[in-house]
């Protein structure tokens, strides 16, 4: 099976690529829902979240209360390398049993979705590389209005990780998400058709289905 990787900064469109990929057939593991797995309730990760940040990052339930934990770790490098200390390992270890499950089915293909590829160093592990990209001040409108935070905050948070223009730097692929939606779906689509064809995949395996 070849996992080839998608990622790009915060509120960068890569969510809406990935659920295009998933409309048309194509295996998702993505690493926000990992990382909520490996931070669940009861779980040793969460355990250890609380240890180092505090109660105050968990609600009155005993869960992550994600918006708090995200208030200290976007504004303080040292609180983020903490957090992905206690994360990125157990993260890797599922992704890699997703990704094994995936080839025992028999996929050809499967996208490892992630952020964050770029600044961990794993760009040449996700094989072909697309890079979602688009104007700082359109990621700051989006997260902003998703968020409910203000410019400031938003710009702090981009800011927090790699310049979109370094992650373009060592893509395989880039989609300008810009755009409207329908042009988002072309440029996906025309990006799955070059990785099947690299890879001698059946293309039709993932057609009319979106």
């Amino acid at each position: 099976m070849h996992l080839f990787g998608l990622t790009g900064g915060i509120a960068s469109g890569k969510s809406t690529v990935a659920a295009r990929l998933r409309a048309l057939g194509v295996p998702l593991i993505d690493a926000d829902e990992l990382a909520r797995e490996v931070l669940s309730p009861g779980s040793e990760g969460l355990r250890q979240v609380a240890q180092v940040f505090g109660a105050e990052v968990l609600d009155a339930s005993g869960a992550l209360d994600r918006k708090a934990l995200g208030r200290r770790i976007f504004i303080d490098e040292a609180q983020r390398r903490k957090l992905n200390a206690i994360t990125h390992p157990r993260i890797a270890a599922l992704s890699l049993q997703r990704a094994n499950e995936l080839a025992r089915a028999g996929q050809p293909l499967a996208c490892y979705e992630a952020a964050l590829i770029v600044e961990n160093g794993g760009a040449d592990s996700f094989r072909p590389l697309i890079v979602c990209a688009c104007p700082e001040d359109v990621q700051a409108a989006r997260l902003q209005s998703r968020e409910r935070i203000s410019q400031q905050e938003a710009l702090s948070r981009i800011r927090a990780q790699k310049p979109t223009s370094e992650k373009v730097a060592v893509a395989d692929y880039v989609i300008d998400t810009s755009g409207s939606l329908e042009e988002n779906a072309r440029q996906t689509d025309d990006v799955l058709r070059q990785i099947c064809a690299r890879f001698g995949v059946d293309l039709t395996r993932y057609a009319n289905r979106g």
